[in-house]
């Protein structure tokens, strides 16, 4: 599960040069979850994550690397305790996972399958006075921050437990890290052009599933394919497989 290691080894050199802080994941530090949709009024909103027009980018990367040998919390720049106004905003989850493979290397269902209930975790936290907007065309996550919530303690460590323990009751999940950019002098162009690749390397994957053509001068998807290494083997290895079964 090597797909989108690229991109994640891109992490460090973009999140700007403060000194992170790091936080070991503890489930009794985990900020309330209210299970579900909130509305913050602006009235109520202390300031916005990605608001003003401020970037706001969210992507997820998979590994069975060493990328994330420990559940961790990773904040480069102001907490939210620091902040008093709107901020430019990035959460970035690298996530270590098991062996996905069906039962051989052509067999990529339940590696898409096990990646689309990972991304799945998004829409389904709701911490109390963080109220989160996502557009997954522009990979914008923009949250507003109620004072309420700032008054009463709220961190990004506390949030992003939350997020963590969410991702842990997948199976297939081993680790989580879970990393905020708030820093001025971080690269949110490049993260947000990595957010598209992404989720154009889980396109891939799902067209591989449907059982595209592997005529490569008419398909769309050659760009993607010759960039990520092993997109192609996973292609034509399909390709045999289906090949070999009729």
């Amino acid at each position: 599960m090597e797909l989108y290691n690229e991109i994640i080894e891109k992490v460090g050199t973009i999140v700007g040069k403060s000194e992170p802080k790091r936080y070991a994941y503890n489930e009794n530090r985990c900020w309330e979850d209210v299970g579900s949709h909130q509305l913050i009024m602006t009235k109520e909103s202390a300031f916005e994550l990605g608001g003003e027009n401020k970037p706001a980018v969210n992507y997820s990367c998979v590994s069975s690397g060493d990328y994330a040998d420990a559940d961790e919390v990773v904040v480069y720049g102001k907490d939210l305790q620091e902040l008093n106004a709107s901020s430019s905003f990035a959460r970035i989850v690298i996530l270590k996972v098991g062996d996905l493979k069906g039962e051989n290397e052509a067999d990529t269902e339940p590696l898409f399958r096990a990646i689309q209930d990972i991304d799945f975790v998004k829409y389904h936290v709701f911490p109390k006075g963080y109220m989160v907007r996502t557009s997954s065309d522009s990979f914008r996550e923009q949250v507003r921050v109620s004072k309420d919530a700032i008054k009463n303690g709220i961190s990004f460590e506390k949030i992003g437990n939350t997020y963590i323990r969410q991702y842990k009751k997948n199976p297939n999940i081993l680790s989580a890290k879970v990393i905020f950019v708030t820093a001025d002098d971080a690269d949110y162009a490049t993260m947000r052009a990595d957010a598209k690749k992404t989720q154009e390397i889980t396109k891939a994957l799902s067209k591989i599933l449907e059982g595209m053509s592997t005529d490569c001068h008419s398909c769309s998807l050659k760009p993607i394919c010759d960039e990520v290494e092993g997109m192609k083997e996973l292609h034509f290895g399909k390709e045999k497989k289906e090949f070999n079964q009729q």
